[in-house]
C-alpha cells in the first residue's frame, strides 16, 4: 500500500511504499529533505534531524513521542539500540519511537540541554513531558512510556 507524504520543505507530493518505509527513512524526490511519516506507519524508530524535529513532533499529535538521543561513539548508547528496536516494533501505535544523532543535529540537542547520552526525551502534543536520561531496561522506559499514554 501506498502513502502519500507532502514534503515540509518545499510542499511536492510523494508516493511511498509502506513497506518500505517501514525499513528506510523516505526523503522527498524533489529536494531529499526526510520525509515524517503519520502515526503507525512504520514500526521501526524514525531518524530525526534538525530540521524535520519540529514537523515530526506537530505530526506526531496526542501520541507519546520518545526521542532517544544518541552518538555514534557511545558505547551504551549502542546497548540501547535494541531496546529502542523492541519497543518501536511493538508500539502498535499506542506511541511513537524516533532517534536523533546528537553529532549531526547539534541545535535540536542544545535546544533540549542534551548534555549527556544517552537520553530519552518524551513528548506529547509537541511538548516535552519527560527525560529518561542513562541506560535504562526497557520495562522502564516502557512503563514511563505508558504512564504518559495513559494520561
Amino acid at each position: 500500500m501506498a502513502l502519500v507524504l507532502t514534503c515540509p520543505k518545499c510542499g511536492a507530493k510523494n508516493r511511498v511504499d509502506e513497506m518500505r518505509a517501514q525499513t528506510m527513512n523516505p526523503v522527498c524526490g524533489r529536494c531529499h529533505t526526510k520525509l515524517v511519516l503519520p502515526d503507525g506507519a512504520a514500526n521501526h524508530p524514525i531518524e530525526l534531524s534538525d530540521s524535520n524535529f519540529d514537523t515530526f513532533l506537530s505530526s506526531a499529535g496526542a501520541s507519546p513521542v520518545l526521542v532517544d538521543c544518541w552518538a555514534p561513539w557511545c558505547g551504551p548508547c549502542r546497548m540501547l539500540t535494541p531496546i529502542i528496536e523492541q519497543l518501536a516494533a511493538e508500539s502498535n501505535g499506542r506511541y511513537v519511537i524516533a532517534k536523533l544523532n546528537t553529532d549531526e543535529n547539534p541545535r535540536t540537542a542544545g535546544r533540549f540541554q542534551i548534555d549527556a547520552i544517552p537520553a530519552m526525551l518524551i513528548f506529547r502534543n509537541g511538548k516535552l513531558v519527560d527525560r529518561i536520561v542513562g541506560l535504562q531496561p526497557k520495562e522502564a522506559i516502557r512503563q514511563r512510556l505508558e504512564t504518559v499514554a495513559s494520561s
